[in-house]
């Protein structure tokens, strides 16, 4: 079984993660940070905005079930790509829109995505292509939030939730429980 790998940043990881992990063909989802210059960050550095990191997911994935292009797709589909520096509430360069392909065929993808996208929104996406730097794996209570904390915590349901119901309904092809 062949794996690949992307990394989206979309606003809040807690977010990303949520939408991704339902996917078929996804094997894995892993919140952290990527694009900043100070090493093995923490969250509060990352939330103070001044490391240049974003928070971000990195995807592995089986080509075979569900493409990079597919994914790419979702990720335009599943945040607001048209705002800069922020997702809704949560504003700052750490909850930039960025995608960090890790070859050039990714970049070209990724371009390839955001012309296409932009044809579903009414302002200018203003997602970045930009380098792949160096990966730092987010703190491990921030693994897999949602599914482990998000009924108990008003930020998840006010913010992922919503965002979580519209992706099932509009994805429900895609799911992983889809294709049982």
């Amino acid at each position: 079984m062949s794996h690949e790998t992307a990394i989206f940043a979309g606003g809040c990881f807690w977010c990303t993660e949520a939408v991704f992990d339902q996917l078929d063909g996804v094997h894995a989802v892993e919140s952290g940070y990527i694009g900043g210059t100070v090493d093995n960050p923490s969250y509060k550095q990352v939330c103070d905005g001044r490391t240049g990191h974003a928070e971000a997911v990195k995807i592995e994935f089986d080509p075979a079930r569900i493409s990079y292009a597919e994914l790419l797709d979702i990720f335009f589909h599943t945040h607001d790509p048209t705002q800069l520096n922020r997702q809704g509430n949560d504003v700052g360069t750490q909850y930039r829109s960025a995608v960090f392909p890790l070859n050039p065929e990714q970049r070209r993808e990724a371009e390839a995505a955001k012309e296409r996208a932009q044809a579903d929104w009414d302002g200018a996406i203003v997602t970045t292509i930009e380098p792949l730097s160096r990966w730092w794996p987010a703190e491990d209570y921030h693994q897999e939030y949602f599914e482990r904390v998000g009924t108990q915590n008003p930020y998840c349901q006010v913010v992922v939730a919503p965002k979580l119901k519209k992706f099932l309904q509009q994805y429900a092809a895609k799911l992983k429980k889809a294709a049982a």
